[in-house]
């Protein structure tokens, strides 16, 4: 962009600067999920990895733990997350 001069100075006009900042983000961020949605989490994990636990050894491996109890545990710990994740946030 060429130079030129302005009629009421005289002097030679620059041209404009442009903006070149970006626009300042004001929204906070927010979670996907609230506190207690991560609370349930936690627990569905730990729930999950207590009946791991309990199927875990050598000995014993037809035993009532290992091949009733422990199964439940688990899937009543992927229930447990799957309530966490569906779970709505109480209103406020």
């Amino acid at each position: 962009m060429a130079l030129r001069e302005t009629k009421t100075t005289g002097k030679a006009a620059t041209p404009a600067a442009k903006n070149t900042e970006a626009p300042v983000n004001t929204i906070p961020a927010q979670f996907v999920f609230s506190k207690d949605n991560y609370m349930w989490l936690i627990i569905a994990i730990a729930v999950v990895a207590f009946g791991f636990v309990l199927m875990s050894g050598t000995t014993d491996i037809y035993s009532t733990t290992k091949i009733v109890i422990a199964p439940i545990v688990v899937l009543t710990g992927f229930g447990i997350g799957f309530y966490a994740i569906l779970k709505k946030p109480a209103a406020k």
